[in-house]
Parts: structure tokens; C-alpha cells; sequence
């Protein structure tokens, strides 16, 4: 159903059983996949590629232009999956020259006031609670937690099943598994109950265990500590994953553990 109410441009093409709701938004160069439904007042822009089943919720903002300077008006996209749920007032930037296109997979929540910037990255299964603000390429990996009021850098990447707690300022990478501390963004732990709820065993949670006692609780450098992890740990999935998101880091890894008095 569409509202009369609704603007939809003609060269839109939308899904069968798309709902439209008064006064919302939709451009011309727009695909919504089926099933979906676009709240009163959201404003699909030019650019956005919806899959099936997605929510998008009043005055959100899907594929609006980019927040950079150096964007010249090129023709570029905002690549999102299928059952999405996008909050109030949410916005998510379309791509620039950098890479094209910012791209969201699928069965993620994006909270209210939820920013997502240009050329961002994020995975499938992901939670990001409100008010929480992604700066321009940003990679994201799946089953991600990130806590409300939480800030993240220019080109950081956040490993797959990690949580960041709320209000954190994070302007280094975050490996998979583990949880990151908001006032000094230490390791806290692994996400032992988000790894178990995701039907990780008690064996692959041992190793991630170990694996990261190793890097972050041994007292070594995190390539010798990779190297460590190496001689130590049997080869598994999880271990690798580990090391080669460590080794392959640009913009560094957090801090390693340490007490609260020791922060």
C-alpha cells in the first residue's frame, strides 16, 4: 500500500507488497525490495538498494549525500540487505570515490539517531544502539554489539561476535570475540555469553579464550604474541581469525588487559 500522502518518483522501483506511509520520501534512483515498509516521513534518497522484508522508521535517512568535502556530486550507491530494521532518525551516507558505495547486510538494528557515514561496512546480525555514530569508512563484522553513545573513527574495523560497551571513543581496531572496556578501551574479556548464544562450543570457546589470554593478558607485544599464539594453541578457525586480524591491522588493536587501578 502507498499513501496518497507519499511521494514516490515514477522510475522507483519498489517490491511487491511494499508499504509507503504518508509523507515519506522516495527517489527515483531507488530499488525496495518486497515486503518492505517505509515509515511516515523517511526520506529514501537517490542511490539506495533495499533488499526484501527491510523497516525503515520516521525521518530516517537512507543514502543521503555524503558528510565529505571532497565529494563532487558522483554517482554512487547504499547497499543494504534484507530485514534490516532502521530506526527513528537514523542516517545512513551513500558512497564516495573511495569505494562507491557504503554497504549494510542483513537482520541488523540500527537504534534511533544511529549515523552511519559515507563508504561504512557493516555485516549481518549486527546490534548498534542509539546515538551510536560511524565515520566514514568504517568496516563493521557480523554479529557485532556496539553500546549506545559509542563514536568510532575514520577506517576502524570491529572484528566479528565483539561488543563495545557504551559511550566508548574508539579510534583503534577491535578484534573478533572480545569486549571492549568504555572508559579506557582495554580488553575486557571474550563475549563468552554472545559467543554461546550463537552456538559457539565450549571447545571454540576455550580456545578464543586461551588465544587471547595469550595476546592480551601475557604481557607481550601483539606480534609476539601472535607468534606465541602460534606455538601454543592448536590451529583452529577461531585462532587464525584471531592472528590474522591482529597481524593485518592498520590502525592498531586496543590496549591489553589491565585492572582498573593499573588504567
Amino acid at each position: 500500500m502507498i499513501s496518497n500522502l507519499a511521494y514516490v518518483h515514477p522510475d522507483a522501483k519498489l517490491g511487491a507488497n511494499v508499504t509507503v506511509e504518508p509523507f515519506a520520501y522516495i527517489a527515483g534512483d531507488v530499488v525496495i525490495g518486497d515486503d518492505c515498509w517505509i515509515g511516515s516521513g523517511a526520506v529514501i534518497h537517490d542511490g539506495a538498494r533495499l533488499g526484501k522484508g527491510c523497516k525503515v522508521h520516521t525521518a530516517a535517512s537512507v543514502s543521503c549525500l555524503p558528510q565529505d568535502l571532497k565529494f563532487a556530486g558522483e554517482i554512487t550507491t547504499c547497499e543494504i540487505g534484507d530485514y534490516n530494521d532502521i530506526r527513528e532518525y537514523v542516517t545512513i551516507s551513500r558512497g564516495t570515490a573511495s569505494t562507491g558505495t557504503t554497504r549494510i547486510g542483513s537482520h541488523n538494528l540500527l537504534m534511533a539517531y544511529v549515523h552511519v557515514g559515507h563508504d561504512c561496512v557493516v555485516g549481518s546480525h549486527c546490534v548498534i544502539a542509539n546515538r551510536v555514530s560511524l565515520a566514514g569508512e568504517v568496516h563493521v563484522g557480523d554479529w557485532v554489539v556496539i553500546g549506545g553513545h559509542v563514536a568510532i573513527h575514520q577506517w576502524t574495523h570491529v572484528g566479528d561476535h565483539s561488543m563495545i560497551q557504551g559511550g566508548a571513543l574508539l579510534g583503534q581496531d577491535v578484534p573478533p570475540f572480545v569486549i571492549v572496556r568504555n572508559d579506557t578501551l582495554r580488553f575486557a574479556g571474550i563475549n563468552k555469553i554472545g559467543l554461546s548464544r550463537r552456538g559457539f562450543t565450549p571447545e571454540q570457546i576455550a580456545t578464543i579464550h586461551d588465544t587471547c589470554r595469550i595476546l592480551f593478558q601475557s604481557g607481550l607485544n601483539y606480534i609476539n604474541g601472535c607468534d606465541e599464539v602460534e606455538r601454543q594453541i592448536p590451529q583452529t578457525p577461531e585462532r587464525d581469525q584471531l592472528v590474522a586480524f591482529i597481524r593485518s591491522s592498520k590502525r592498531g588493536v586496543i590496549k591489553p588487559y589491565a585492572s582498573k587501578s593499573e588504567s
